[in-house]
């Protein structure tokens, strides 16, 4: 999708700084999905609590079946 925008040429420049990222569009793909990737953390820690497990789960198990 193609969009003009106005954005804080500061922010950018700083962001450019803490990233190495050298584009601008490059800037914002990564920033939109930073912050999607971090909604997303959020709403499953929001589950911390209200998910309850069988006894017979074992976590441990399941990595080294997928490790061999």
């Amino acid at each position: 999708m193609r969009t003009n925008i106005i954005i804080d040429d500061d922010l950018i420049r700083e962001g450019m700084k803490f990233s190495a990222i050298k584009t601008k569009k490059a800037l914002i793909q990564y920033a939109l999905e930073e912050y999607i990737e971090n909604h997303r953390r959020k709403n499953m820690a929001d589950l911390k609590g209200k998910i309850t497990f069988s006894e017979e789960y074992d976590h441990k198990k399941l990595r080294q079946n997928r490790i061999s």
